[in-house]
């Protein structure tokens, strides 16, 4: 049995690396075709049903991924656009569900509660697939972080609101204003809570000192901050949200070289297996779910999801347009500090609206039956329209997404902002090394330093000054770009060399080892400075 369950597991990462290929090829967004693909295997003769696990995806992959993005993302740019933040992640989260309620409410009769419920479910947008594909086209950097930003932080808005429902369900009770305290307490704690924990694991992981141990904690620190206010009442999120920017923002100064170097590698592979399994196994839950489907007419279904699909799109436009202008309109000190954007980068953010695994999840999450013994109603069809929206938005939106962008001329922006940004980490280069240069001067002068270890550093100093480039004019470019290319040259005929030193035996591995990571290390910083040209 555990035989079979591994292969099974191999058989996975293989399809996740085949499908990341072809979406490479193909120049689709991997989750989409991960989705697509996980539909197509789920129907396969032979091919055992895999059941995602709520509580998988609920504490022990959103962790992870919300911390992950959290300490990628920038507190200085999240908080200067925390306004858009919270009105998309709270207040559109909201608008969306009563939207859904409303409308399921009185078009196809669901009771307000369930409406409530599934609005809850399907009203948070997905933070992975979006910006994998906004990145890819290279849109503005503001809008990027306003739609990660808003993805760190909906799942919270929506969690909690879907317990609420639920417990009006199960229990027949719901007071509006008890419910407001408690969603205020909550984000308050939270957000105590997981800055604590920021920072407990940062001094944890200074007083450690070793790259295994601190990547170990830096693995255990979601857990702690999700699991302890979920276990409370809690959703878990904005804890783990505030741990994440808190690292962001505190730990560079206090992480060690050696863990940063290991732990990014750690983290990005972790990351990566953990989003393409996740959108692989959403889509093998259509073959449960339509077996499931025989019980209520295919016309009943259909409409609901078609309804369902169509609200959750709609309400987002309806929410974002006013939401952008009205505040600038209300408040002149508000139009001053922020002035307006474009209509198409506001377009942009209304259809970015793709629903991921954790609407799934939630779906999936109910109960089988209500405290009474009865079933618990309208699961299945919760089940099939939360399926159903995200494959509709995943794939509809995604695939189209690209198109909308190069319509609205996003791109370009995009690439004027990236040259822009390229050029302040140059200057930004350049004085950080001119204040080393300043810095060896000091040291010189207070401490008694051979002549020949003041030209040791003064030559790697300006080494690394030569290799930046003035800016990025093609004529300075060109240069920089092909001595990095002969650089890579050189660092090959070393890494031949030092080979053919091995084979003869004239080095042991131990040695061949130590010399080729200064080699990988050289390229890898090679790779991490290069300027590409990008086309105007």
């Amino acid at each position: 049995m555990m035989e079979a369950k591994f292969q099974i597991f191999l058989t996975l990462l293989g399809v996740l690396a085949g499908t990341a290929l072809v979406a490479r090829r193909t120049d689709i967004a991997p989750a989409i075709l991960l989705l697509l693909v996980g539909v197509v295997l789920a129907f396969v003769p032979g091919m055992p049903s895999l059941e995602l696990p709520p509580e998988l995806v609920l504490l022990v992959v959103l962790p992870p991924l919300i911390y992950s993005a959290s300490v990628a993302m920038s507190w200085r740019e999240f908080k200067a656009n925390l306004r858009p933040i919270i009105l998309l992640s709270v207040g559109c989260v909201i608008f969306t569900a009563f939207m859904v309620a409303t409308a399921t409410h009185y078009l196809i009769g669901l009771p307000w509660g369930i409406g409530f419920l599934l609005g809850a479910i399907v009203a948070p947008p997905d933070v992975v697939a979006p910006l994998a594909i906004a990145r890819r086209l290279g849109m503005p950097r503001r809008i990027l972080v306003v739609l990660e930003g808003e993805g760190l932080a909906n799942d919270a808005t929506a969690l909690i609101l879907y317990r609420f429902a639920l417990a009006a369900i199960t229990t027949g009770l719901f007071s509006l204003p008890k419910a407001t305290g408690t969603f205020l307490v909550i984000v308050a704690g939270e957000i105590a809570f997981g800055t604590a924990v920021g920072w407990l694991s940062l001094r944890a992981r200074r007083r450690a000192r070793d790259p295994q141990v601190e990547i170990t904690l830096s693995l255990i620190t979601p857990y702690l901050a999700y699991w302890i206010p979920e276990h409370f009442g809690g959703s878990g999120v904005i804890a783990t949200v505030a741990c994440g920017l808190y690292m962001s923002w505190n730990g560079p100064l206090l992480i060690s070289a050696a863990t940063r170097l290991q732990g990014i590698f750690f983290w990005d592979l972790i990351i990566y297996l953990i989003e393409g399994l996740l959108f692989l196994l959403t889509g093998f839950q259509m073959r449960s779910l339509y077996e499931k489907s025989k019980s209520f007419p295919l016309h009943d279904i259909l409409t609901a999801t078609v309804l369902v699909a169509v609200i959750v799109i709609v309400a987002r436009f309806i929410w974002v347009f006013p939401g952008t202008y009205l505040p600038r309109w209300i408040s002149a000190r508000v139009s001053e500090r922020d002035p307006l954007p474009s209509w198409r980068a506001v377009f942009v953010v209304a259809f970015t609206g793709v629903r991921g695994a954790v609407s799934l999840a939630a779906a999936l999450a109910l109960p089988l039956t209500l405290p009474s013994g009865d079933a618990f109603p309208y699961r299945d069809l919760i089940l099939f329209v939360a399926f159903g929206v995200i494959f509709v938005t995943l794939v509809g939106l995604g695939l189209t997404l690209p198109p909308v962008v190069r319509w609205l001329g996003l791109a370009r922006d995009g690439r004027s902002e990236h040259i822009a940004e390229h050029e302040q980490e140059i200057a930004a280069r350049r004085e950080a090394l001119n204040a080393a240069l300043k810095s060896l001067d000091a040291i010189t002068d207070d401490r008694e330093l051979s002549d020949e270890v003041i030209k040791l550093l003064r030559s790697r100093h300006e080494i690394r000054i030569n290799q930046l480039p003035d800016s990025l004019n093609p004529d300075t470019h060109d240069v920089s770009a092909t001595g990095t290319e002969l650089t890579r040259e050189l660092i090959a005929s070393e890494r031949k060399f030092i080979h053919m030193l091995l084979r003869d035996g004239k080095i042991t591995d131990e040695t061949r080892r130590r010399i080729e990571r200064d080699l990988d290390l050289e390229e890898a910083s090679l790779a991490n400075r290069e300027y590409r040209r990008i086309p105007l």
